[in-house]
């Protein structure tokens, strides 16, 4: 009997030293990341299109985990943003400020990619990356060179590891077999981070084939801001290169006449970027019902494209369930920004105005974060990297401006959590035109400086007019709100360390700093 009860604590001291290393073994993580996915293209964030073109296998994150109602972008375009997630910091510190006429990332600086490679995690990159420069920090990667570093739907060019590789193939779901040959050949004995990055659904809109004809005889519901007519914005919301009438003719889906050189294909294709390039299929066709047509074209693609996605995020979380990873691996789902799918009459993002200011974040951890979690606080892109090294139990470094929100997916929201966040847009004038701007959003309010060309401030109630239609800048009832709203403003300007003058904002503007061109 004696011998019986040393077995049945010998066992069951092995019982308990093997759930507690299970139960402090570092996450794995899997942060994928889509380009312009706005959050009312997701069912899990908004009903508009739920019915026709549900998102199941992105909804499934949120579902069994936390979804994110007020993630915010500091810098609402591709190459900017994706900066700020890797280094959790503002563009004027990491000084990657836009697309066209960028630069180079700085690969040298700190990271969390590098960081988690240096505490022993295995790190990989596979898809879009569209930094201008070799990534650092991982032992894998695999990234779209196509159109400078854009990549294209159908057959893309990689650089992996640094040599060239041609794909046969749809886009999304070759990056989708990428991640997981990887994940197949990872050390299950020690933890991973695999970044998964798709161009979809980035312009040129492109579905696989087999979602091509998709709603092909049924068309999809405009917003209700369909036809904004800027009152009271007309020298910035009314005065950009997004409208209906800036979608070429790639986007439109039309084909070249056989005639025409490579050289000319593309210039025929590119007609409609100018302002004046009116395209349209036929001469009867004009006006709203020129519009409306460009519009159905456009947003039947957009989704189509997101159907690839979320099918393709379905084969991850399944072969996470499968291969016994799904307990202890962190599952996020985000994009780069949001974007306008027809609200104000537009296309693109840039503007701190929600529908491109917002971000989709849904992210799952079974171990520690509880199905249908709702977080409303207000969080950013910076906010990722240190969250992610805080969930990982890495120290964050001190000059990290964005701060782990990782208490709040548990419901433990800090009480000094901020109130506020900070943007800056400074791309100017290519692409589409959209003025320089910085701003502060609240929970409620959203106050912007628009300064290049012009200078004027704009303020919006949103729980009164969450479209954003009415500018209250002028409003006498508004004005100690305004003063206060500015002064907050300043001061976050000058906590994160951004000073510089009208002046010197206005150069970065004009500065071609070299790098990537292609960001239409």
């Amino acid at each position: 009997m004696k011998n019986v009860f040393v077995l049945l604590f010998v066992f069951s001291c092995s019982v308990f030293s093997q759930s507690k290393s299970f139960d402090s073994k570092r996450p794995n993580i899997v942060f994928i990341l889509s380009d312009d996915h706005a959050t009312n293209a997701i069912s899990a964030y908004n009903d508009f299109f739920k019915d026709i073109a549900p998102t199941p296998n992105i909804d499934r994150i949120a579902n069994e985990g936390a979804i994110l109602t007020n993630a915010l972008c500091t810098n609402a375009i591709c190459g900017p943003s994706r900066a700020s997630i890797l280094t959790g910091k503002y563009s004027h510190i990491n000084k990657y400020y836009k697309n066209f006429q960028g630069g180079n990332f700085n690969g040298s600086q700190w990271t969390y990619p590098k960081a988690l490679q240096k505490r022993g995690y295995q790190t990989a990159l596979v898809g879009k990356w569209h930094l201008a420069s070799e990534p650092q920090g991982f032992d894998y990667y695999k990234y779209h060179i196509d159109h400078g570093e854009q990549g294209v739907y159908w057959n893309p060019t990689y650089s992996e590891n640094g040599i060239a590789v041609k794909e046969e193939g749809y886009a999304t779901n070759l990056t989708t077999d990428f991640a997981l040959n990887w994940l197949e050949q990872t050390n299950k004995e020690t933890p991973f981070c695999l970044l998964l990055q798709y161009k979809a659904p980035h312009r040129e809109w492109a579905p696989d084939k087999k979602y091509e004809d998709l709603w092909e005889n049924q068309d999809l519901p405009y917003p209700d801001t369909f036809n904004d007519n800027y009152i009271g914005r007309e020298q910035t919301a009314g005065d950009t290169h997004m409208t209906m009438d800036f979608f070429n003719r790639r986007d439109m889906k039309m084909n070249p006449p056989d005639t025409l050189t490579p050289k000319e294909v593309r210039k025929w294709l590119d007609y409609g970027n100018n302002p004046g390039e009116i395209v349209t299929p036929n001469d009867s066709l004009s006006g709203e019902a020129l519009k409306r047509w460009k519009y159905q074209t456009y947003i039947k693609d957009y989704l189509a494209t997101i159907k690839s996605v979320d099918e393709n995020i379905g084969r991850v979380l399944n072969y996470l369930k499968e291969n016994g990873l799904e307990e202890n691996t962190i599952v996020i789902y985000a994009s780069d920004q949001g974007f306008f799918l027809g609200e104000h009459g537009w296309f693109d993002k840039r503007f701190m105005y929600e529908e491109s200011l917002r971000m989709p974040f849904l992210i799952r951890y079974p171990k520690l974060i509880k199905p249908k979690t709702v977080v409303k606080d207000i969080v950013s892109n910076i906010d990722m990297a240190p969250t992610l090294l805080d969930m990982a139990g890495i120290p964050v470094p001190n000059e990290i401006q964005g701060k782990s929100f990782y208490q709040n997916l548990k419901g433990k929201t800090p009480k000094n959590w901020r109130q506020s966040m900070y943007y800056h847009y400074y791309e100017y004038p290519f692409w589409h035109h959209v003025q320089p701007h910085y701003g502060i959003r609240t929970e409620r309010y959203k106050l912007i400086h628009f300064y290049y060309d012009v200078d004027l401030w704009e303020l919006y109630d949103l729980k009164k007019d969450p479209s954003e239609l009415n500018n209250l800048i002028n409003s006498k009832k508004h004005t100690n709100l305004i003063k206060k709203l500015k002064e907050e403003l300043y001061a976050l300007k000058s906590n994160y360390g951004n000073t510089l003058t009208i002046e010197e904002l206005r150069a970065i503007s004009d500065t071609n700093f070299g790098g990537l061109e292609s960001d239409k």
